[in-house]
């Protein structure tokens, strides 16, 4: 029996709550994983996991073999890391989640660059602002945006997200723009709702220091940002999307900042990963590169030179479309919850946006 593999084969059960989704992850049949777990247990000669129909839980055994295996592979990952060739380039399939916006607009126009870099990682990138459990699912790290909550979890800040309160110009001329936070409850917002509680989130503001909330009345809530983008440019209400997105609206004249004084309080952006599984060189690759690319960028840096700012990712400037073209983006959008995306699909839908894009 080896011992190594099978503390691999229990760390990966246990971390995936589930036989079948650790037998995808290593590349192994279930009966093999299954067989495996019931040979460490004969071996140990205690019982590590109480099994049923629905799920798994460890027993006080089990939780303190994990606890073990933890630390021993991490040692060995960290030991063999520190012998191998400078040489060795990261590889290994990768598989990471992000918010759809920053995926497109951000991630995917300089994949070709990560696969310069980095030929022998293969990227899986799940686009979508649903919760992911990193552990369950099966996912390296993924890219959030605010503070981190989960004290399992690592966050390495890479950027700044900034919000901005605008409106179309037809929504100004129909009911006008509104110049104090009190003025906000005779005015109609598009509203953005939760993927996971299916709540709209409230509107928030700065003033003097202190984060002030807002619930904005709306005809209409979505859970997508080229939805949400889409119909504030249309009139529907007012919007407070990201910056970075709104930027060449502003710039067109698409859309009119509002409540100027009152800026949308500003929000970490970071990469999150387990903090009990050993960085690989891969995931350090990924953070480090997504690092890089956000600090290119005054809209997501942090810099406070943001103003005028065009951020430009793998040579070309950030597309503007008008509303119509957005519209029509979003509602032919694959739902966020669809899946992960390889690749090579992602590269070819950013193809497609590139080609019909009107800068």
């Amino acid at each position: 029996m080896d011992r190594f593999q099978a503390m691999q084969v229990f760390t990966r059960v246990v971390d995936a709550n589930s036989f079948t989704r650790a037998a995808d992850h290593l590349g192994l049949p279930r009966t093999t994983v299954t067989t495996i777990i019931q040979n460490l247990e004969k071996l140990l000669n205690v019982r590590l996991l109480n099994r049923t129909t629905r799920r798994l839980s460890l027993t006080p055994d089990g939780a303190a073999y994990y606890e073990r295996c933890i630390r021993i592979l991490a040692d060995v990952d960290e030991a063999e890391a520190a012998f191998q060739d400078a040489s060795r380039r990261p590889r290994g399939k990768l598989r990471i989640d992000t918010p759809a916006a920053i995926g497109r607009l951000i991630l995917i126009p300089s994949l070709c660059e990560f696969h310069e870099r980095y030929p022998d990682i293969e990227l899986y990138i799940g686009m979508g602002d649903r919760p992911v459990d990193l552990v369950q699912e099966a996912v390296d790290c993924v890219i959030r945006v605010g503070e981190l909550q989960d004290s399992s979890l690592v966050a390495r800040r890479i950027g700044m997200f900034e919000g901005i309160s605008c409106a179309a110009p037809s929504y100004i001329e129909r009911y006008g723009a509104p110049t104090t936070l009190e003025e906000l409850a005779g005015h109609k917002a598009v509203n953005y709702f939760s993927s996971r509680t299916g709540r709209p989130f409230d509107w928030d503001f700065m003033v003097d220091g202190e984060k002030i909330e807002v619930k904005m009345e709306g005809v209409v809530s979505v859970n997508d940002a080229d939805a949400y983008m889409a119909c504030g440019l249309q009139g529907f209400g007012l919007i407070q999307p990201p910056r970075y997105m709104a930027l060449p609206y502003l710039q067109s004249g698409e859309l009119v900042e509002i409540l100027s004084d009152w800026k949308p309080k500003s929000m970490p952006i970071s990469v999150v990963y387990p903090h009990n599984r050993h960085l690989s060189p891969k995931v350090r690759a990924f953070t480090d590169w997504a690092a890089e690319i956000f600090s290119r960028c005054p809209l997501l840096s942090g810099r406070g030179d943001t103003a005028d700012s065009v951020c430009t990712w793998a040579g070309e400037k950030l597309h503007r479309g008008g509303a119509a073209k957005l519209a029509e983006k979003a509602a032919a959008k694959v739902p966020a919850d669809a899946g992960v995306l390889s690749l090579a699909a992602q590269l070819e839908e950013a193809g497609d946006r590139v080609a019909t894009a009107r800068t």
